[in-house]
């Protein structure tokens, strides 16, 4: 018998845009067994972590949205340490990085300080291998738990995902992640708050960390073609520098701004719609493909709508 789980009609999707339509059916299972009965009424559902990374259309999301924000999903655990120092990390998918990079700098294990300023709950940071200038999530992942739309729980070994670039193989998978086990190391607890410092002060003068966005809008891509003062063919190039190169800085469709601070951000002020959004992240990939013929592709996810072609 499946537990009961409440669905509520026309919630709020909160996101760190800070705007777009609501969810139309929402869901927020507490306990593994809460999330199953929210599959069973809706296998096609979508999952909502931390909302830091997603952009939702003003018409809001047919699909039943299962937020994992609460109960056994935002806890977590650290296990001891073994013999070389390593310590695993269990952490609900609905666990904010945020909270769980202070928690083990505070006990002294290193690695998420690496992730500094990068917002997103823990689930999302795998699945889509978040990351930055200091390092990426799957770099420290050592096992991941989720369910499928069948209901059935399924547990991965790090080398059962693949970690690539702003990606892993859990996003095509169609899996639902519940749980994320990382391994991290034990070190002076003063050095892993130092590099903490290092890492935030570095976001904090690079990026509008205060502002209501999404963090990078698109993937830095790969050059098919070298292109002079920039890269040869094959270098991985700064989305944001490109971005800036051509010009875009400042450009504003309705209330949504490209940051005069970081070209790569999209910045959402009163009033902004996602479809400001939408038409602006769409200008900009124009005028870097009319610019260097590059092609820069989405990081956040879109909910209801896409960009048009």
């Amino acid at each position: 018998m499946l537990a009961s789980v409440s669905v509520l009609e026309n919630q709020p999707i909160s996101t760190w845009f800070g705007l777009g339509g609501v969810a139309k059916r929402m869901a927020r299972p507490g306990t593994i067994d809460e999330l199953r009965s929210a599959l069973a009424i809706d296998p096609r559902a979508v999952v909502l972590g931390d909302g830091a990374n997603l952009l939702v259309a003003d018409g809001g999301v047919e699909e039943l949205v299962i937020s994992l924000r609460q109960g056994e999903f935002d806890t977590f655990s650290m296990g001891p340490a073994d013999a070389r120092g390593n310590v695993i990390v269990s952490a609900g998918a609905g666990v904010h990085l945020f909270k769980l990079i202070n928690a083990t700098t505070d006990a002294g294990l290193s690695g998420l300080e690496n992730l500094a300023g990068i917002p997103a709950s823990v689930g999302g940071a795998a699945i889509m291998n978040a990351g930055g200038k200091y390092g990426a999530t799957g770099d420290y992942v050592f096992a991941v738990h989720a369910m499928d739309r069948a209901g059935k729980e399924i547990a991965l070994k790090r080398t059962q995902v693949e970690f690539t670039y702003r990606h892993s193989s859990l996003a095509e998978s169609g899996l639902i992640v519940t749980r994320v086990e990382l391994r991290l190391k034990r070190q002076d607890v003063a050095a892993v708050k130092a590099k903490l410092r290092e890492v935030t002060e570095y976001k904090k003068t690079t990026q509008p960390m205060n502002a209501a966005s999404a963090g990078c809008c698109f993937k830095n891509p790969t050059l098919l073609e070298g292109i002079r003062d920039i890269g040869t063919p094959g270098t991985r190039v700064s989305a944001g520098m490109l971005i800036d190169r051509a010009g875009c800085k400042g450009m504003t469709v309705g209330g949504a701004t490209v940051s005069q601070q970081h070209g790569n951000f999209i910045v959402a002020g009163p009033g902004a719609k996602a479809a400001d959004v939408l038409s602006l992240m769409k200008q900009v990939q124009e005028k870097v493909l009319a610019a260097f013929k590059v092609n820069i592709e989405p990081e956040i996810v879109i909910w209801g709508a896409k960009l048009k072609d």
